[in-house]
């Protein structure tokens, strides 16, 4: 069996007694890097063997693990915190995995844009994960024309290089909008600070989680006569059915209320 493990992103309590086990019984780990997993792997005396598995040896690396599970052995999966492939080393096994029929498991955990996102009390009902911005202009036009069109609290990590650079990519994009500056999840110096952009981060250190409040408004819906007249409107360019179905999508009403409206009062 292959298993992508969960490690902590800080606190390194914070790992299940499952991704301990997997760990400690397990053939080969795959670490993103070795060496910071060894501090992990030392503090719960767990001795299995480590190879690297990283985004610079991701695809031969991932051949080489497929290998391993056809001749039997057991392999877990990790990164350097938090849940392999999300915006960590992993996807690309996962989609070799897939299409070769090969089983896989997850040992679930640790997650540092759901933590902020619930860090933040922005709206967690619909949300999105964008990751890192893009270096590359044209990838980081593309990804804030993403973010700008998508109604729901965003999640997006940065770095202490990047911090300030994304706050302005993102008052570019989104304008005046309120941000949760999320880091040091889980350690002892954990810290949340709710701006509202522009913003900048003086002498940033570490990673970032930032957790965008969702800005779009509701329509404010109109009484009976406000939608009697925008029928009437409608129904001057358009077929009653196409305008009724308009009404009724904008201001997420039902057909009957929408119909009986128009019967009583344009027909």
């Amino acid at each position: 069996m292959i298993f992508f493990v969960a490690t902590p992103i800080g606190n390194l309590d914070d790992i299940s007694l499952r991704a301990i086990d997997v760990l400690k019984n397990c053939d080969v780990i795959a670490c993103e890097d070795t060496r910071h997993s060894k501090i992990l792997l030392d503090h719960y005396g767990i001795k299995t063997k480590t190879i690297a598995y990283h985004k610079f040896n991701e695809n031969t690396s991932a051949d080489g693990i497929i290998e391993l599970e056809k001749a039997g052995k057991n392999i877990a999966i990790i990164s350097d915190a938090g849940m392999p492939v999300i915006s960590d080393p992993g996807n690309i096994l996962a989609k070799k995995l897939i299409e070769q029929s090969i089983k896989f498991t997850v040992v679930p955990g640790a997650n540092a844009g759901l933590s902020a996102l619930v860090l933040s009390g922005f709206d967690a009902t619909k949300f999105a994960f964008f990751g890192f911005l893009s270096e590359k202009n044209k990838e980081l036009n593309q990804q804030l024309n993403e973010i700008t069109n998508f109604a729901g609290t965003k999640i997006i990590y940065s770095s202490k290089y990047n911090i300030n650079k994304d706050l302005l990519s993102l008052y570019n994009a989104l304008g005046n909008v309120k941000v949760a500056i999320v880091s040091e999840i889980t350690k002892m110096h954990e810290n949340v600070v709710f701006v509202s952009l522009p913003y900048t981060l003086n002498e940033p250190k570490g990673e970032f989680v930032l957790v965008v409040e969702n800005t779009e408004k509701e329509e404010a819906q109109p009484d009976e006569k406000g939608i009697i007249d925008e029928l009437k409107k409608l129904t001057k360019n358009i077929d009653k059915n196409e305008a009724i179905k308009q009404i009724k999508e904008k201001y997420k009403l039902t057909k009957s209320y929408v119909y009986n409206l128009y019967e009583k009062n344009i027909k």
